[in-house]
Formats: C-alpha cells, sequence, structure tokens
C-alpha cells in the first residue's frame, strides 16, 4: 500500500539534499525573527504589537519579490533541466528587474502613508495611537531595507533553483549574525550604543540586509554560475520570454494577491477584537510559527529542482511519478513536524516571550495549536500549488485562491465578526477549514495535467 503512495528511499534522499538546506536557511531566519520578537518583547505590548504589525504590512513586499522569484523560478529550474545557459540567464534578469520595480512602488508608500497603511491594520483597537505612532517609525526605516532584499531574495532563489541550496544558507547564516548582533546593540544600547529600541532593530535589519545582498552579489560575480549576469548586461533582456514570464507572474501574482488580502482582512478584524495584547500574542504565535513553515519552502525549491528540471530534460512520465511522490511526502513530513512542533511551542512560547502578559502569551499558543493541526494538510496544498507551477501552470493556483478565498473565506471573516463573539484564535480555526476545498479544487485541476510541460521548448509554451 504504501508503494503506491511513496517512492523509493533514493528519491527522498535526493529530495531531503535539496530541501534540508532550504530548510535549515529558513529555520536560521526565523530564529533570527524570533530573537527579534524576544528583545522587543521586553519592550512591552505596544511595542511589540507596533513592530510586528508593520512587518504584517512589510510581508505584501515580501509576497510581491516571491511572486516574481517564483514566476522566473519556473523556467530558470528548466532551463537549468535542459542545459541552457543563455534561458537561465534571461529568467534570471527578469527577477532581479521586476523585483527591483516592486521595491521602488513599495519603499515610495512606506515613506508617504505609512500612518494610513497601519491605521488600516489597527482599527478598533484599544492601543492604536501608541501602535501607529512607533510604528510609522520603524516602517519608514525598513524601507531601506526594500532593494537589498530585492536583490537577496533573486541571487538566492537562482542558486536554489539550479540545485545549488547551501550558498544562499552559507550567506544567509552570516547575515543573520549581524542582524542579531545589531538588535543587540541597537535596541537597548549595549557597548556604549544609543538605546533606539524598535529603531534600532529596524537599523540592524538595514545593516543585515545590504550585508547579504553584497555577500550574494560578490559570490555571484566571483564565481559566474551559469544564471549570472552583471549589472551592465542586465537590460539585455529577451522581449518574448519576459513577456511571456510575466503571463506566469501576473496568474501567480493574482494567487499570492487573494491570499494576502485575505489574510490583511483576517489579520485587521483580529487586531480589532481587543487590546494590544491580542495584536502582540497573536504576532508571538505566528513568529512561532514561522518555524514550521520553513517546510514549505523545502517543499517549493524540491518541486522546482526534481519536478521541473525532470520536465525542462524532457522526461515527462518521470515527473508524473515524482509528482505523486513529492505530494505524498509533503504531508507525511507536515505531521512530523506537527508533533515535534508541539513540544517546541510549549517550551518557547514561555520562555522567549516571558515579557507579554499572560493573555498575549495564552493567544499565542493558542494559535500554534491551531496551525499544528492543519500543518500536515498545508504541507499537501503546498505540494499541489508548487508542482503545477513548476510545469508553468499558475492557473491553478489562481483559481483556488481566487475562487475559495473570495467566495468563502473573506464573507467568513466578516460573518463571524459581526454574529459572533469569537475569539481571534477560534475564528482563526474555523475560518481555515476553507483549505479542505483548497485542495479538492487544486487536485482537480492537477489531475488535467496542464503542468506537464517542457517549457524550454517554444511549442509547449503556454
Amino acid at each position: 500500500m504504501l508503494q503506491k503512495w511513496f517512492g523509493p528511499f533514493t528519491f527522498y534522499r535526493e529530495a531531503l539534499s535539496i530541501a534540508l538546506p532550504v530548510m535549515l536557511q529558513q529555520f536560521i531566519m526565523s530564529m533570527v525573527s524570533l530573537i527579534d520578537n524576544f528583545m522587543v518583547a521586553g519592550l512591552g505590548d505596544a511595542t511589540m504589537a507596533a513592530v510586528n504589525v508593520a512587518n504584517q504590512i512589510n510581508f505584501v513586499h515580501l509576497v510581491a519579490i516571491n511572486t516574481v522569484c517564483g514566476a522566473g523560478g519556473i523556467y530558470l529550474a528548466q532551463f537549468k533541466g535542459a542545459g541552457d545557459g543563455e534561458g537561465m540567464k534571461h529568467a534570471y534578469r527578469f527577477k532581479i528587474l521586476f523585483t527591483c520595480a516592486a521595491s521602488g512602488v513599495y519603499s515610495l508608500l512606506c515613506w508617504t502613508m505609512p500612518e494610513e497603511m497601519l491605521g488600516v491594520m489597527t482599527k478598533g483597537n484599544a492601543a492604536q495611537d501608541a501602535i501607529v505612532f512607533e510604528g510609522a517609525r520603524y516602517i519608514k526605516l525598513t524601507a531601506f531595507t526594500l532593494f537589498p532584499a530585492a536583490i537577496s531574495a533573486s541571487v538566492g532563489s537562482a542558486f536554489r533553483e539550479m540545485g545549488r541550496p547551501k550558498v544562499p544558507l552559507a550567506i544567509s547564516a552570516c547575515a543573520t549574525g549581524v542582524n542579531t548582533f545589531g538588535n543587540w546593540l541597537l535596541i537597548y544600547g549595549n557597548l556604549g550604543a544609543p538605546r533606539l529600541e524598535a529603531e534600532g532593530a529596524a537599523i540592524a535589519t538595514i545593516l543585515a540586509r545590504g550585508f547579504e545582498a553584497l555577500l550574494f552579489l560578490g559570490y555571484a560575480h566571483f564565481r559566474r554560475p551559469d544564471f549570472f549576469v552583471g549589472f551592465r548586461r542586465i537590460l539585455a533582456v529577451n522581449g518574448a520570454l519576459i513577456k511571456e514570464i510575466l503571463g506566469k507572474s501576473g496568474m501567480i501574482f493574482a494567487s499570492e494577491a487573494s491570499w494576502i488580502s485575505s489574510e490583511t482582512i483576517m489579520t485587521a478584524i483580529f487586531n480589532g477584537r481587543g487590546g494590544a495584547e491580542v495584536v502582540a500574542g497573536m504576532a508571538a504565535g505566528w513568529t512561532i510559527a514561522n518555524v514550521f513553515f520553513l517546510l514549505f519552502g523545502g517543499i517549493w525549491t524540491t518541486a522546482a529542482v526534481l519536478v521541473g528540471g525532470t520536465l525542462g530534460a524532457g522526461n515527462l512520465d518521470e515527473a508524473r511519478r515524482r509528482a505523486g511522490w513529492l505530494t505524498s511526502g509533503s504531508a507525511a513530513a507536515g505531521g512530523i513536524v506537527a508533533v515535534f512542533g508541539g513540544v517546541f511551542a510549549v517550551l518557547a512560547v514561555p520562555l522567549v516571550f516571558a515579557n507579554l502578559t499572560d493573555s498575549a502569551r495564552s493567544i499565542a499558543l493558542g494559535l500554534v495549536f491551531v496551525i499544528l493541526v492543519y500543518l500536515p494538510f498545508w504541507g499537501i496544498l503546498n505540494a499541489m500549488f508548487a508542482i503545477s507551477r513548476a510545469g508553468g501552470d499558475a492557473a491553478l493556483g489562481m483559481y483556488t485562491d481566487l475562487s475559495v478565498n473570495t467566495l468563502l473565506f473573506v464573507p467568513g471573516c466578516f460573518l463571524l465578526a459581526w454574529k459572533t463573539g469569537l475569539d481571534p484564535v477560534r475564528m482563526f480555526a474555523i475560518l481555515k477549514v476553507t483549505d479542505f476545498l483548497k485542495i479538492l479544487v487544486a487536485r482537480y485541476f492537477l489531475k488535467k495535467e496542464r503542468w506537464v510541460r517542457n517549457l524550454t521548448k517554444p511549442q509547449e509554451r503556454i
């Protein structure tokens, strides 16, 4: 029975060799977030709430650049499988140009209307004025990290898609050290440095992001991987291919925009059901949960390399088999992470967030347990999305997210907020039942096999 669903050990060994460095890199970054929250939590619920609401807004930028990198990565991985270095270069150019464009637009918003963005996210919260005041100063500073983050995402994702995930792992580990030391130095004013509190956390992030981008560019310049081109040749684009990738990125962005919009609406509603302890507690819970979500990054990269690369090499039947093995393995991995994650959460929340109120810690722990219950199913859903995009079928994610989020999730948010007095954790648990329908919709489209395409051949592109 197991042989029907799971592949050979050699496949999972290869998958783990790709996924584990990616997951370890994300784990290190999650630990930085955890350390950041640990340090900022010492400043009280309101300050922690301000920093985390600002980061919820900054998450929109992260989604935008990940969308661009994901669209370009579909082609980069397949061109790698086909041994087409020139195609890889054009996919890389797309990543750099459009992540920087997205960063420019978002930087303008951060510098001109931070209070308005923060106000929307905290409407109805009893501590709104304090959160908006602290958050606006923080978000203006973090705007300086956006261009370095775009460059790091473009170069780092390209290394992962060509099967070299240890490079971004090592570079991110170095940047993490800079960020952690900068936080310790500037938040509380250690070693004679000024005590800057939330602004200190933002400055530390600026230094770390800049350092990370320089390391990525320096390493790529001297090692010259197949995808890399210098900035002097970055505009030498293949217009037809860029247009084609933009079509895919448009569908990916529609999917991601639907998801981030629904999550933002949900978060804004949650933030209005109490005071600073609700915002801080939910933010703390998500910080812990991000440690578990590292699983998804491993799934996406593995799908790009093992499924996308196989499609690019023209081995379509093998790609089909690998897709099934990856889906089953993702569900099993989600269950394993959920079991160990429960133990980790019980130990971590009281320790890391000791300076928060009891109410905030209770909210955080409750949110984490709900997330862990859903984790195996989210593993399946992420595998389905990743497999479809590896073959260029970005429509699957768009149709799945737009339909379920628009027709069920968002109306459900408003209905529960209007008709019930449920706390945010219970509301979240109920709303996420809609993800089971997403799995059914995604499975329907996946079985159509529109993703079984070799995109390195123009006649196969859609």
